[in-house]
């Protein structure tokens, strides 16, 4: 795949919320190898804080070449390296534990994206938000069989019991996607903390009027003030184009 000049400019927020008295939420953030990852835990504090650091500990161990089609195999293999880790760890405690995950790659001008559970990507894209995961929920479930109008399933009591998580199970399927990257593209990846409180609509507001750090601020601001009933992470990445400058000497002309 033929590469682009970007200039990738990323900003990352973690807060526990105003209800709950741990964040079993984690993030990597690693811009210089063009890798972020959400985790949102789950089996209760320490179960649970334990299980989403496994998952970013892991992918942020993935020893990624810079061969695109070969790293996003390799991220791939790090989310199964960290569910038969936190699976092994749970039979042994005779507990259930498991976590969510989201993972984008971005190298050589395309992205991958990688998740399982609830937690999510957006793409923002010349003015228009694009949700480039699909929930894996109960809910989510029921509206793909016809079962549930996506009204219906907005705010469903049951819209938080998830279908597939990284631990919860010896097999783990994991869905992805990839495409080209452009020039101003924003991605933001999120736990559903997040997205429990804040719309779409203001998601995209919010990407297309500020820079990363700002929006991530701004958006963890309304969910404190809308009561943040669950753990909130987000990560924001911004595509900006590299501008060719040509150094010469002041009032020289040139040829």
């Amino acid at each position: 795949m033929s590469g682009l000049a970007l200039r990738l400019v990323d900003a990352a927020i973690t807060d526990p919320g105003k209800i709950r008295s741990a964040n079993e939420d984690s993030f990597l953030a690693a811009p210089d190898r063009g890798l972020w990852a959400v985790a949102d835990g789950m089996g209760g504090h320490d179960n649970g804080q334990w299980a989403s650091r496994t998952v970013t500990q892991t992918l942020g161990a993935a020893a990624l070449s810079g061969d695109f089609d070969a790293d996003r195999l390799r991220v791939a293999d790090a989310l199964h390296a960290a569910n038969a880790r936190i699976f092994g760890e749970a039979q042994a405690a005779g507990r259930r534990m498991g976590s969510t995950a989201v993972a984008l790659l971005v190298g050589g001008g395309a992205f991958a994206v990688h998740w399982v559970g609830d937690s999510r990507l957006y793409l923002w894209r010349e003015g228009t938000l694009h949700q480039l995961t699909r929930d894996h929920t109960q809910v989510q479930e029921m509206v793909d069989r016809g079962l549930l109008s996506p009204a219906e399933a907005a705010g469903h009591p049951m819209s938080h019991v998830i279908s597939r998580a990284i631990g919860v199970a010896a097999a783990l399927e994991v869905e992805w996607t990839f495409d080209q990257v452009r020039p101003g593209d924003i991605f933001m990846l999120c736990s559903d903390g997040l997205t429990g409180v804040v719309s779409d609509p203001e998601i995209a507001q919010t990407l297309g009027a500020c820079r990363p750090r700002l929006a991530c601020e701004r958006l963890m601001a309304m969910c404190l003030e809308r009561g943040a009933p669950d753990n909130v992470t987000l990560i924001a990445i911004a595509c900006d184009p590299l501008t060719l400058r040509i150094a010469g000497t002041p009032g020289a002309p040139s040829s």
